[in-house]
């Protein structure tokens, strides 16, 4: 049978639900992920979230609503594509979302958001590159960091020197650790977590309806 593509809704309109880091967003200067003040607080209620938010994630599993026909469609055959490598869950916005809210049960979601950070700033324009190494680097790498990342202090005194005169590729290493990091720890985690075990399942049973 013909597996059925549903509507996803904006995971910025689900209170109390993370949000990945929209690179996009990064060019602003208030970003919040560059917020030194930020500070990382455990959701009281995630458990509790979980269903709520695959209750979001299909919706007319329980309202029988007919899936749309918007841009943002997600299918069991996709969502199973998530489990073959980190590579192909992180090409697809709602799979950083899944994998956001993750990596925030776990107290680090820093990793997600530096590495979509890194992804972002290799498209900055010339002019702009030491404005953001900047506030990447006082952001995620710097040792005070209020969303430090885990590298080691070669690595992290390495890359303070790249943005003095920042390129491109100032944050490569750093983000290569990062990659490997949630790759090895976080990523074999995800794959086994109710979060993503009951949407994959949830959409393949619509599927067959």
């Amino acid at each position: 049978m013909r597996a059925a593509a549903i509507s996803t809704p904006r995971l910025d309109k689900m209170p109390g639900m993370f949000l990945s880091a929209n690179p996009k967003e990064l060019k602003g200067t208030d970003h919040s992920l560059l917020d030194d003040k930020t500070q990382k607080k455990r959701p009281k209620t995630f458990g509790m979230d979980v269903k709520a938010y695959l209750r979001s994630m299909i919706p007319h599993l329980e309202s029988g609503m007919k899936p749309s026909k918007s841009k943002d469609l997600l299918s069991a055959d996709e969502v199973k594509q998530w489990s073959e490598s980190l590579e192909k869950l992180l090409a697809n916005q709602t799979g950083q979302d899944v994998f956001g809210n993750f990596l925030k049960s776990e107290f680090s979601e820093e990793n997600i958001e530096f590495w979509l950070a890194c992804e972002d700033y290799k498209k900055t324009k010339s002019d702009l590159l030491h404005c953001k190494a900047e506030k990447i680097y006082k952001a995620f790498v710097q040792s005070d960091a209020a969303k430090q990342i885990n590298i080691d202090f070669r690595t992290r005194e390495s890359t303070a020197k790249k943005i003095k005169a920042p390129t491109p590729t100032s944050f490569d290493e750093a983000q290569k650790i990062i990659y490997t990091l949630m790759e090895k720890d976080s990523y074999p985690r995800f794959l086994k977590s109710n979060i993503y075990l009951n949407l994959l399942n949830d959409l393949q049973a619509n599927s067959l309806k």
